[in-house]
């Protein structure tokens, strides 16, 4: 006699060092914002400052608002693999001051507009161009706080001097941006602490 297998059941998402790996997208767990938080005792809903960085994250995911939105002052992503932030994911940060997001892969900026709060970006080696620019100023422009932005290393900031298929000047209605040999005119291309 042959046994019949019945098809098993689809196995949970798997959970390593506290990040979900559903379809192939680690977003932040609460395991490892519990993790994360040993100096605050664990205790996720009053964390003022959380470093995330080097978790391999594709997203903040929705845990991470819901917890500990409200009271989140500073935000380190970097050296994630971070393409985009989700206005969505963003949305329950009302009291965000500093967020971190060098080394990721963002091409554009968008989802910050209702951080009131936001002083300091750094998109320090992004893939932020010149083509997405204007819409990434114009969603800034909506962050009346803002007072550091950190884009050194991308290629909105004409690096690229000579690379094939990259522009050599941008216009957003009124003011025209011409990229010299080494960088935007009016920018600087270095960090100031």
């Amino acid at each position: 006699c042959g046994a019949i297998s019945s098809p098993r059941p689809s196995p949970p998402p798997s959970q390593h060092n506290g990040v979900s790996k559903q379809q192939s997208k680690r977003i932040v767990t609460l395991s490892l914002l519990r993790k994360r938080s040993e100096h605050n005792e664990g205790l996720v809903s009053s964390l003022e400052e959380l470093a995330l960085h080097q978790e391999e994250l594709h997203s903040v995911g929705p845990v991470l608002g819901r917890t500990c939105g409200r009271t989140l002052r500073i935000l380190l992503l970097q050296n994630n693999v971070i393409e985009r932030m989700d206005p969505a994911e963003l949305k329950l940060f009302r009291s965000l001051e500093y967020l971190n997001l060098a080394l990721n892969n963002i091409s554009k900026i968008e989802g910050l507009g209702s951080m009131e709060w936001l002083r300091k970006l750094d998109l320090t080696l992004n893939f932020l161009d010149v083509d997405a620019l204007e819409e990434s100023v114009d969603e800034l422009s909506e962050c009346p706080s803002l007072e550091e932005l950190f884009l050194l290393g991308n290629p909105c900031m004409g690096l690229g001097v000579g690379i094939p298929g990259v522009s050599d000047s941008a216009s957003d209605g009124g003011a025209t941006f011409q990229r010299d040999q080494i960088g935007w005119s009016g920018c600087r291309a270095y960090v100031v602490a």
